[in-house]
């Protein structure tokens, strides 16, 4: 079974190489990746803030946020 990834972004230089370099890495015969960019998907915020997403860009691996550099709060986005 494979795991399920989620890469919050909101389409910023630094979320777009995070995107490039850190989603992109991810096996996919191992991960379910998911790439949702936030400020056009706005009404999945609360759902990124429910997994522990407090900035972006962001990686829920496996129900666990982990925060990749700082682009922008997850507050500026909504």
């Amino acid at each position: 079974m494979k795991t399920k990834a989620v890469f919050y972004h909101a389409g910023c230089p630094v979320c777009v190489a995070a995107e490039q370099n850190v989603a992109a890495a991810l096996d996919p015969a191992r991960f379910d990746v998911e790439i949702v960019h936030l400020g056009q998907a706005k009404p999945r915020i609360a759902e990124a803030e429910r997994a522990g997403v407090k900035s972006v860009p962001a990686l829920v691996l496996g129900g666990t946020a982990y925060h990749i550099n700082f682009g922008a709060d997850l507050s500026v986005l909504k």
